[in-house]
């Protein structure tokens, strides 16, 4: 469970709580302990009778009923429901879906597994996750519609709140957010998460655009139903390669509305295909199975013969060539057509396209499953499989592929990539979690996403390197996408490498659900280089051995939410189920040894800087520092509770304090300047912003607000804040001590905009959207709370973007978004208090161009949360804190610690607090001065 309910934490770094203890009458099998549940994790080695005559699923529950005393699932009857029955030769395996009061729990599901033989039946062994301790009540007390809203500005904060700019203009409404109009959301019913007791929430899908890059949009959103905060959100994302954080890069599975059988051609009842050839990229000829249309008089990439004596499906492949990559995220493009020609033997445009590859390919991926697994497609029940190939974003390349729960979807390349159907093991790779989403469904999020990925990369691989022959110890068998470089050496462009040797305490990166859906594809190769050495080691003669026992843990023994550790217990146990020798189980603990994927794995990991708080088990809620005084939001331990206010010393001493009352609203977004800490309180209907000296006495409400509140601050009595009006539109206001409403520092005017603030001597800064003579500007401003007095900082150019702005006794600093055709640089800016002298201290351009999203600032040092350029995808780029000079001339990695550091906030002099996620926790950390070079 941990897998995935580190991604209810702010980093997804998924460490498992401490194991239950062993059921209390323990069978005579092999048992591994359930985590933060009585219920077994894996019970292996059974031989018990169960009924004959009964369906699966009803013998499956009467088992466990039989059983209470090992299971402790008191009724399986009404709290598991059937999900499938896999039928392979004698074996069955059932998985049950749990129910706590008829509500789903998330990833709560449990497997039994059987076999009948000559009129019996015996369960040979169970595994998964049923929580026993489930005890919240299951009647929401906050209106779907008020969840929606609070799901689809969490979305929409998240995507574009790091900046305002001219992006967030509708001319038709004034400056409201494009996030807020380009971003919808569904509420999909009730759905328990099962941190102890649980957490009652609305499963909301938030879909649309990303209003920076024009990318389509697809997240699942978890509303707490009795407080209105989102605990957790991830994206639906299934792709091959995992969007950079710059780019904003999203490709949106779902439930598309793709046709079940061909759109052309007889739905018939014989086999209507015929044969004919195709030219891959590569040059090389190979057979197609097509479809002729007599009355057409022509042929089409549509293939009945695979699938004419089971369900009498087909595999389709479509030309998507004029559909952007939003039109096929997740919905059936309108016009789509096939792949046509006059003749049965296709190149040319065909092959230029893809359209062949990505053919020829799905029929050796759907005849490798159906041959060596013995399943029949991608569900094991004969669904169609539809191939998009050569789609586009903004009518430019798109270097990716992705699998959206319906159908496969190829981008059509670049300079330097050919089309992506173009190398079979990608093909493999898309088609695998098709797989995987109607077996264990691993939930692509924290480790269970990392694992999805690794078992789409291993079982890709092993489809490529069976189809072309290479063995298993040639140096290039482990690469993912490597056929195709246009021009480069296959190594220089190959999206991963399975034999890259990375390991968990060496390589395993705590990153935010934000950024790669926590790690999906940063840490899949720790995974799936284990797969692929028990490939190289367990029979040189009989890889598909090794394949066999994958799969066999896949789809009889895994559960959405298995991390590392529970997949690799599912591996070992499948090896003793295929009766593989004592020597071949050693090879696979081996491998896993090799990888450092053991018990306990995460305790091995270190870090730079000093912590002050840890564990918070907490989701985007920031931090702070003044005064030398920090604060920040916490749950306990399992994430169980709602999240508190804890204020503590930078220096380290003393305990920290709780500061907000523990009444189940969500207390986040704190700040403090050393004496008085106020933050934002989500309560069912509405969202305050509360007080509360650090030296003790009463909680004050300050302001009730109908909408979202963040980026507080305070100063001496004095609070400033952010808010979104209804249609998304962003501005700051204050509160003086006594004050009962707040004043706007744009009049609260829709056609205005303003966002960002910091505050510092009663000055407040922020960013400003304001019309000018023929089109909307941007510029940073300050505002000083006892006079009113505004000053507009000079500008050095024309901006089309400001990121956060920092305010000392000295000068104000912002981030400025000039040219929007760069990778996402930003400048630092710096102006005098009055609005004279702006200079950049790092350029937009050139070397040492930073890619900022974040920044504090004290009067000795400007830190800043930023992406550096890469080609890769790697701990080199991921969110680091940087530290510069007022002046600009010195410039340092403020920690090298590995993985994200995130919301920094400055304590004074060069001391910076942030969240860090490299030891395995959520942890508030510092640092006094920078580390220098890393």
């Amino acid at each position: 469970m941990a897998a995935l309910l580190g991604a209810a934490a702010l980093l997804a770094t998924a460490v498992p709580a401490a194991h239950a203890a062993p059921p209390v009458q323990a069978p005579a099998a092999d048992v591994v302990p359930g985590t933060g549940t009585e219920t077994p994790a894996l019970v292996d080695g059974l031989h018990e009778s169960a009924d004959a005559e009964a369906a699966p699923a009803d013998a499956a529950r009467t088992h466990l009923a039989a059983k209470e005393s090992r299971y402790r699932i008191a009724d399986p009857g009404r709290d598991l429901a059937p999900v499938q029955t896999l039928r392979q030769g004698g074996d069955e395996t059932v998985r049950l879906q749990q129910k706590h009061h008829g509500v789903e729990v998330l990833g709560g599901q449990y497997v039994v597994r059987m076999e009948k033989k000559d009129g019996k039946r015996v369960v040979t062994g169970t595994s998964g996750k049923y929580f026993t301790g489930l005890t919240t009540a299951t009647t929401a007390t906050v209106a779907e519609d008020v969840a929606v809203h609070r799901a689809v500005s969490s979305v929409a904060a998240r995507l574009g709140g790091a900046t305002l700019g001219k992006k967030d203009v509708q001319p038709s409404r004034g400056a409201k957010t494009r996030a807020a109009a380009a971003l919808t959301g569904r509420a999909g019913g009730l759905v328990v998460v099962p941190k102890g007791a649980g957490i009652l929430t609305y499963r909301v899908t938030v879909r649309g655009t990303d209003p920076a890059t024009g990318r389509p949009v697809l997240q699942d959103v978890y509303v707490d139903a009795h407080a209105g905060f989102p605990v957790l959100q991830y994206s639906l994302i299934k792709t091959i390669t995992a969007p950079k954080p710059a780019s904003g890069t999203a490709h949106a599975p779902g439930a598309a509305h793709a046709p079940g059988k061909a759109a052309a051609g007889p739905a018939a009842t014989t086999n209507p295909g015929t044969s004919g050839t195709g030219v891959k990229y590569s040059g090389d000829q190979v057979p197609l199975d097509i479809y002729f249309d007599a009355t057409a008089k022509q042929y089409s990439l549509v293939d009945y013969s695979r699938m004419a004596g089971t369900s009498k499906n087909t595999l389709h492949t479509w030309d998507a060539r004029a559909v952007e990559v939003d039109d096929a995220s997740g919905r059936w493009p309108d016009g789509l057509k096939e792949f046509t020609n006059a003749a049965p033997d296709y190149s040319g445009d065909a092959t230029a396209a893809g359209a062949v590859d990505a053919h020829w390919a799905a029929g050796q991926v759907y005849d490798y499953y159906k041959k060596v697994h013995g399943r029949d497609s991608l569900d094991g029940r004969g669904m169609t499989i539809n191939s998009l190939v050569g789609v586009t974003y903004a009518g430019g390349p798109f270097v990716n592929a992705f699998w959206d729960g319906q159908k496969m979807v190829y981008g059509a390349g670049d300079e330097q990539y050919k089309t992506l159907s173009a190398d079979l093991d990608v093909v493999g790779h898309e088609m695998t979690h098709g797989v995987v989403e109607n077996t264990a469904n691993l939930v692509y999020a924290g480790q269970s996403g990392a694992l999805n990925e690794a078992l789409a990369d291993y079982f890709g691989n092993a489809i490529d390197v069976t189809a072309t022959g290479t063995k298993m110890d040639d140096p290039d068998a482990g690469l993912l996408g490597e056929d195709l470089c246009r021009t480069s050496k296959p190594r220089e462009c190959a999206f991963r490498d399975l034999n890259d040797g990375r390991t968990t305490s060496k390589d395993y990166l705590g990153v935010t659900f934000s950024t790669d859906n926590g790690g999906v594809h940063l840490n899949s190769t720790i995974f799936s280089g284990a797969l692929w050495d028990i490939r190289q080691d367990l029979d040189p003669k009989d890889p598909f051995l090794a394949d066999r026992l994958v799969y066999k843990a896949l789809s009889t023994y895994m559960t959405p939410l298995d991390g590392y550790t529970e997949a690799r217990d599912a591996i070992v146990a499948a090896a003793k189920d295929l009766g593989l020798s004592a020597k071949q189980q050693n090879v696979v603990k081996r491998s896993f040894n090799a990888h450092g994927i053991v018990p306990g794995w995460e305790n091995a990991l270190g870090v730079d800087s000093d912590r002050l708080f840890g564990k918070l088990n907490i989701s985007g809620t920031g931090t702070a520092a003044g005064g030398g005084w920090w604060a920040t939001s916490k749950s306990n331990d399992d994430g169980t509770e709602a999240y508190s206010v804890y204020a503590g010393r930078v220096d380290g001493r003393g305990a920290p304090k709780l500061i907000s009352p523990n009444d189940g609203r969500y207390h986040v977004y704190p700040a403090t300047d050393g004496k008085t800490v106020v933050w934002a309180a989500f309560g069912t209907t509405s969202v305050d912003i509360l007080s509360r000296p650090i030296a003790g006495g009463p909680t004050k409400t300050l302001y009730t607000s109908s909408t979202n509140v963040q980026n507080l601050h305070v100063e001496n009595g004095a609070v400033v804040f952010e808010s979104f009006d209804p249609f998304g539109g962003r501005h700051v206001g204050f509160l003086k001590p006594g004050d009962h409403e707040p004043t706007w520092v744009d009049g609260g005017k829709y056609e205005l905009g303003t966002a960002l603030p910091s505050l510092k001597n009663g000055k407040i800064a922020y960013a400003k959207l304001y019309p000018g003579e023929s089109d909307y500007r941007i510029g940073v401003e300050t505002y000083d709370i006892a006079t009113g007095a505004t000053h507009l900082a000079q500008q050095l150019g024309e901006p089309q973007g400001i990121g956060q702005t920092g305010i000392t006794g000295k000068n104000v600093f912002w981030l400025a978004d000039e040219n929007l055709a760069d990778q996402g640089q930003l400048a630092v800016r710096r102006s005098n208090l009055d609005g004279t002298g702006t200079v950049d201290i790092s350029a937009e351009s050139g070397p040492g161009a930073l890619i900022p999203f974040d920044l504090t600032a004290a009067d000795d040092a400007v830190t800043v949360n930023t992406l550096l350029p890469d080609t890769q995808y790697r701990n080199e780029t991921l969110p680091k804190l940087w530290q510069l000079s007022a002046d600009g001339t010195r410039k340092e990695r403020l920690s090298c610690n590995r993985g994200e550091q995130l919301y920094p906030s400055a304590a004074g002099g060069r001391q910076v607090v942030w969240l860090d996620g490299t030891s395995g926790w959520t942890d508030l950390v510092t640092r006094e001065r920078p580390a220098g070079t890393c």
